[in-house]
């Protein structure tokens, strides 16, 4: 794959990125009106800040540290970036309404346990932490998926233990 086609992959994946923020934005929106309440805010910025900056290193250590793309990484990475948006995407269906970026929890809505959640209980970041590491591993850019993987293992325990304390509040509600 030459250099200029991963970069037009990663343009489609930011593409697709704001697909997912307007439908998040759309989503925050309905939980706010049916009396939703946002747990752990602070961490948020964070997140946005580290993805922007994955896609940006996706791009720009292939470029500027001439990563070349090696068939027998390069070819089996994409076709696991592919699998994490299948999943990444199954996620926010079977949420439905429910799903957006930020933690929010609807009062009286009940766990949702089908779809990809009756295997996981947080399949979305299987799919972010594969993505992290196979994305950039496209063409060889280590140095990013490295980084994220350790700075993204960081922010996951955090969000996730945020998540898990707000989705407790449905299980006893």
């Amino acid at each position: 794959m030459s250099l200029l086609a991963y970069s037009g992959l990663m343009g489609l994946t930011a593409l697709e990125r704001l697909a997912e923020l307007v439908v998040s934005k759309r989503n925050l929106a309905w939980s706010l009106t049916q009396g939703g309440v946002e747990h752990g805010f602070s961490h948020f910025p964070f997140m946005v800040v580290l993805h922007t900056a994955f896609l940006i290193g996706c791009v720009a250590e292939p470029w500027l540290m001439d990563r070349p793309f090696v068939p027998w990484l390069g070819w089996p990475c994409l076709v696991l970036a592919v699998a994490c948006q299948g999943l990444r995407w199954w996620c926010i269906t079977t949420l439905g309404q429910q799903w957006n970026t930020r933690v929010v929890i609807v009062p009286g809505m009940e766990r949702v346990t089908g779809g990809p959640y009756r295997y996981f209980n947080h399949p979305n970041y299987v799919a972010v932490v594969v993505e992290g590491l196979v994305l950039p591993l496209i063409h060889t850019a280590w140095l990013t998926a490295a980084i994220f993987t350790v700075l993204n293992a960081l922010l996951l325990t955090v969000r996730i233990h945020i998540e898990n304390q707000a989705l407790a509040s449905l299980e006893t509600a």
